[in-house]
């Protein structure tokens, strides 16, 4: 081999101004350290951000999961366990319901037909046993996770609203504003107010009046008249109505305002009353302008 001639393993030759090349593994692939960002092997601390623990993490997600059912409970629905037979067999004992909180933020009143949720108005619960929740049970009831066990509702259907007239004897259905409800919905063997008939009398202003469907089994309106209020319900204790029969689950259905409070004639029948007022008024004044007329006229014929 002539003098001065290199071999195909010896080292490059340098070059003046041109850094030497870095050297390769047998792959090819370039030295820790070396190339884009993106090629930087897992945790070198390059390129990406390092990922929180689960375990870190599952703490704000419970207090957010908290928050949220708080504000479900105060301001969308509640869910509330029924403790007696007075609504069967629409509800049972142990069903729970869902309430819609809601709508009442916007102002809306119980209607006739529904099933609403309410708070004593006025001694209906006194004497009755409160049973006593554990630490975890008053927290579940307090977040909406699980019905409230200490405060005092009562769960009914409206019967009768403001400006209603209700009535019911002995042997006869219901009636509003004249027109008798077929209640298809009372509990088998029942009937409509047998054990304490009631009125006539006229629902005042921001009240309602309640009534079980299990009429003999349901302290209802009919048994508090001679309280404070009447046996009528405020509607500022008004909870909300009762949507759903969510538990148990062969028991789910939802709660729809029977088709007899949408008989035609039962609203129209609560201005009657109203309307035969001003109809009073409007009769002699029409007579006064007649016989004013009749003056006028004779006077322009003399």
């Amino acid at each position: 081999m002539a003098v001065g001639a290199r071999s195909g393993h010896d080292d490059p030759e340098e070059r003046p101004g041109r850094l030497p090349e870095q050297p390769s593994d047998a792959s090819g692939a370039a030295p820790a350290g070396g190339g884009d960002d993106d090629d930087a092997p897992e945790g070198s601390g390059t390129g990406q951000k390092k990922q929180r623990s689960f375990w870190k993490e599952l703490p704000l997600l419970i207090g957010i999961a908290l928050l949220l059912a708080l504000l479900i409970k105060t301001f969308l629905v509640q869910a509330f366990s029924i403790p007696s037979d007075s609504m069967m067999n629409t509800l049972q004992r142990g069903d729970r319901v869902l309430v819609d909180k809601l709508t009442p933020w916007f102002g809306s009143e119980p209607e006739r037909g529904e099933v609403v949720v309410f708070h004593d108005p006025g001694g209906w619960l006194e004497g009755e046993p409160t049973p006593e929740p554990n630490v975890f049970q008053e927290f579940l009831s307090f977040i909406g996770l699980m019905p409230s066990a200490e405060e005092k509702d009562l769960i009914k259907r409206t019967i009768a609203v403001a400006g209603d007239t209700v009535e019911c004897k002995k042997g006869g259905p219901v009636m509003v504003n004249g027109k008798a409800l077929r209640e298809d919905y009372l509990y088998p063997g029942s009937s409509a107010c047998d054990d304490q008939p009631f009125g006539p009398f006229k629902v005042p202003e921001d009240r309602i009046w309640v009534m079980g469907d299990n009429r003999q089994n349901s302290q209802d309106s009919r048994y508090h008249m001679e309280d404070v209020n009447r046996g009528f319900v405020p509607v500022d204790k008004v909870v909300g109505r009762a949507v759903v029969v969510a538990w148990p689950l062969n028991r789910w259905s939802t709660l729809p305002v029977p088709a007899t409070y949408d008989q035609p004639g039962l609203d129209a029948a609560a201005a009657v009353a109203p309307s035969a007022l001003g109809l009073a008024g409007a009769v002699p004044l029409v007579l006064w302008r007649r016989r004013r007329l009749s003056a006028q006229a004779l006077a322009a014929r003399g």
